[in-house]
């Protein structure tokens, strides 16, 4: 029988209406991916390790067994190099402040490291306190003032100079900004030639206990080669307190000095000696990297992205008698890995019109490493890069009403973001100041500071805020999500078959919805005016 020409044209439009539609996330498939990557099995997924390893080869082979092509120069793995470092028992730092000698208790006091790459350290330093050591031209803002700290410690407050009645935008007001995270401050040091970096620590300046630190440096730490400081760290806000006042100062008299522009370096008078360890090794990790080609003939040539680290802290070498030694990181981040897992499966059925590229980024938690990886060596060029949409830390307490969308009012995203929402009977979370520094903590930052237009999609677990609406027994999941504060980079953070993953799966397919509205869009997102942090031309 002859179709008529009228239905024939109503088949090729509907048809055509339905590629431009995201298809369905299955639950199944993203409840077993999360349920095996978080598994003991796996060792907590840690970089250099076997459970990294393992994790990989899973990941790899899922992605062949979806369909995902690989990229242009054959494979899904893309490698990552850089250098391990471990700090050894035999390492110690000591202070002399006047007549006092402090040596601080490794993991209680201090803990620290190397980026050197050199296994042997031991040299003399004084310490400078610094304020913030932030230097920010476009805020009029100098901690240095010229001072030369070459062969020095400085010693730095985290998160950035807070506002004041006069000036309540100045750094974003409330808002966690780049130069408020260890990493700027870090590379800050390494910049200046400093002979290293001590953070002081409070849980309200970083936004997670001391424990995140010390767990961090107890495991072996990675860093690109020969790109890190002689001696970084953190310092216990108690030992900083004591130490502060040994040498004839008080410790937030001089916070309060730092909180104005005209801050000067301060020497401590405080001598040190840095006696500093470690086995050092050469290490190559891998991103893994799968691709839905585009469908049409020239935006083909532009790409979606779509991440999810799969890295978290691995396992203890020496594991403590009974106690639990595997970092399973089920919510950080095999609930990311695992979600684009589940969403490639679909999206291969329904290709849409510009690439959609799948990445799995490498260590992640030991500073976004292979995510620069990738932006150094994309599958498509930056500038035909339309977006990045990370996935991080996902709910895992149900439905909600609504999504974060933190960090897409930067760009043209938010209203895309918005479009997709209502479509899909949900309404943008309202936008709360970022206190966490969410924004510049996961791979997608690596993206924004290239110029691609990137946010981590939906989560308020980095928050742990928990400003969820949640469908069902609001009060009872927000304090799932603010509780999982406790869990996180602990060894706690383990999957739970009772999870009802609901809003996890919503959030997955909000990010699959997102993907192809801009996939299939006439046009690529942009940055909203002064939110571009990188200068590409697109």
């Amino acid at each position: 029988m002859r179709l008529t020409t009228l239905a024939t044209s109503a088949l090729l439009f509907s048809g055509a209406a339905l590629a431009q539609q995201a298809p369905t996330v299955a639950e199944h498939a993203l409840r077993g991916h999360l349920a095996f990557l978080a598994d003991d099995l796996l060792e907590g997924r840690g970089t250099g390790q076997r459970g990294g390893d393992l994790a990989v080869r899973y990941l790899e082979t899922q992605a062949q067994v979806i369909g995902l092509k690989p990229m242009p120069s054959g494979g899904y793995r893309q490698s990552v190099r850089f250098e391990g470092s471990k700090l050894l028992p035999s390492s110690s730092v000591t202070f002399r402040a006047g007549a006092s000698r402090i040596q601080p208790i490794v993991g209680k006091d201090i803990v620290f490291g190397t980026g050197s790459g050199k296994a042997s350290l031991s040299f003399d330093a004084p310490l400078l306190f610094v304020g913030y050591g932030v230097k920010a031209d476009e805020e009029n803002w100098d901690d240095y003032k010229g001072v030369d700290v070459k062969g020095k410690i400085l010693v730095m407050m985290v998160n950035d100079p807070q506002p004041t009645s006069e000036e309540p935008h100045r750094f974003a007001g409330k808002a966690y900004t780049y130069y408020g995270r260890w990493l700027y401050k870090f590379e800050e040091a390494m910049r200046r030639g400093a002979a290293g970096a001590l953070l002081i620590h409070t849980t309200a300046s970083s936004s997670y206990p001391w424990s995140v630190p010390a767990n961090g440096f107890s495991h072996e730490r990675f860093h690109l080669k020969g790109a890190g400081n002689p001696i970084e760290g953190w310092l216990h806000e108690d030992m900083a307190r004591e130490l502060f006042l040994a040498a004839g100062f008080d410790l937030d008299v001089l916070r309060a000095q730092a909180e104005r522009r005209e801050f000067r370096p301060i020497d401590l008078k405080i001598a040190s000696h840095v006696e500093l360890h470690s086995t050092i090794r050469q290490v190559e990790q891998f991103n893994v990297v799968g691709v839905v080609p585009g469908t049409d003939a020239k935006l083909k040539q532009q790409a979606v992205v779509y991440s999810a680290h799969w890295d978290h802290l691995g396992v203890d070498e020496v594991a403590p008698d009974g106690k639990d030694h595997i970092y399973n990181g089920a919510i950080d981040n095999a609930s990311g890995a695992a979600a684009l897992l589940a969403m490639a499966a679909e999206a291969v059925k329904r290709p849409a019109k510009r690439t959609q590229v799948f990445l799995w980024p490498a260590a992640e938690e030991q500073g976004l490493l292979g995510a620069a990886a990738y932006v150094a060596n994309p599958v498509v060029p930056l500038a035909q890069t339309a977006a990045d949409l990370n996935l991080d830390s996902m709910n895992f307490a149900g439905r909600t009403r609504d999504i974060g969308v933190a960090g897409a009012e930067r760009s043209s995203l938010y209203d895309t973001s918005a479009q997709v929402a209502k479509k899909m009977g949900l309404k943008l979370a309202p936008s709360i100041p970022d206190l966490s520094g969410a924004y510049f903590r996961a791979d997608h930052f690596i993206f924004a500071k290239a110029g691609v237009p990137a946010f981590n999609v939906g989560s308020a677990v980095f928050s742990g805020d928990g400003h969820f609406e949640f469908e069902h027994d609001h009060t009872a999941a927000s304090a799932k999500m603010v509780g999982f504060k406790k869990d996180y980079h602990q060894v706690t953070d383990e999957y739970r078959p009772e999870w009802d993953l609901s809003g996890m799966v919503q959030q997955a397919q909000f990010t699959l919805n997102l993907g192809y509205a801009v996939a299939n869009a006439a046009t690529m997102p942009t940055w909203k005016k002064g939110e571009a942090f990188g200068r590409i031309k697109r």
